[in-house]
């Protein structure tokens, strides 16, 4: 009983310092965004499947990753997802997602298929996701949520980049008229300099004031990049490492929480070796 007090606090505590929860929904995937403080519209990269659909089309060759994200320690405040991107040459990238949140007495499960082209200096992309809210005790509910983005480098290491997620504003419940949070983004990405990245980006949910989101990455070689970053919706520092051997990259983020305490997540890709 105690424990299950205890998962309910932190549970209403994490919803009030996110402010939106959309964040459950629509968390960072992939520990580089974490880091970044979850400033990821503009990234091309396997992630950008859940993070801005439209950055798989930057990928030539397929690629796999997994992720972790534990909150404040609390095995019920955990997300786990497995996402795979295939790069054709008439039909697009491919992607598919998995996702899911909670533990026994609460839960969110999420299936997801996108496709994003690349039109010149301009990529597109666009994702249903199957979304699954299960409550012990009172059942579960689904719904389909819709997501578009775009992404576009204006001048030569300037990058814009917008997202919407649950363009259609799907229900889940008649009752109070339950729907998936819509949120959307917009940012840029500036590479300063060969080894700098500066990233920032602004949130906003359709019932919740926006958020500010931003962070540094430094490539120290090409095979280790340090980053750190900050989200003004839930008032946390964010920092992140990841290696890379050969097609893998292994990384890590922390975010710290005032009130809260810190959150870990690691992620693990793997790209397949460009063609001769």
């Amino acid at each position: 009983m105690l424990h299950a007090l205890r998962i309910l606090t932190a549970f209403l505590l994490f919803l009030n310092a996110l402010q939106v929860h959309a964040q459950i929904y629509n968390a960072p995937a992939g520990a580089r965004a974490a880091g970044l403080g979850g400033a990821s519209v503009t990234l091309p990269d396997v992630w950008a499947l859940s993070n801005n659909t439209a950055g798989i089309a930057a990928l030539q060759q397929p690629a796999v990753g997994a992720f972790a994200y534990n909150r404040f320690f609390i095995p019920e405040l955990s997300t786990v997802g497995l996402l795979a991107v295939l790069p054709t040459v008439k039909f697009g990238t491919w992607g598919l997602d998995l996702q899911r949140f909670g533990g026994e007495l609460y839960n969110e499960q999420r299936l997801g298929l996108g496709l994003a082209h690349q039109l010149g200096v301009v990529r597109l992309g666009v994702k249903a996701d199957v979304m699954q809210v299960r409550v012990k005790e009172w059942g579960s509910r689904k719904a389909v949520a819709l997501s578009m983005g775009g992404q576009s480098e204006v001048v030569p290491g300037l990058v814009f980049g917008a997202h919407i997620f649950n363009l259609n504003q799907a229900k889940l419940a008649e009752f109070e008229d339950e729907r998936v949070p819509t949120l959307m983004k917009i940012g840029l990405s500036y590479k300063a300099a060969a080894k700098v990245l500066l990233v920032v980006e602004a949130e906003k949910e359709l019932e919740f004031p926006a958020a500010v989101k931003g962070g540094i990455e430094y490539r120290v070689v090409p095979a280790l990049g340090l980053r750190t970053g900050f989200h003004s919706g839930t008032r946390s520092g964010t920092a992140g490492v990841d290696v890379v051997f050969k097609q893998f990259q292994v990384a890590y983020a922390l975010g710290a929480q005032n009130n809260l305490g810190v959150s870990n997540y690691l992620s693990v890709s793997y790209s397949w070796e460009d063609k001769p």
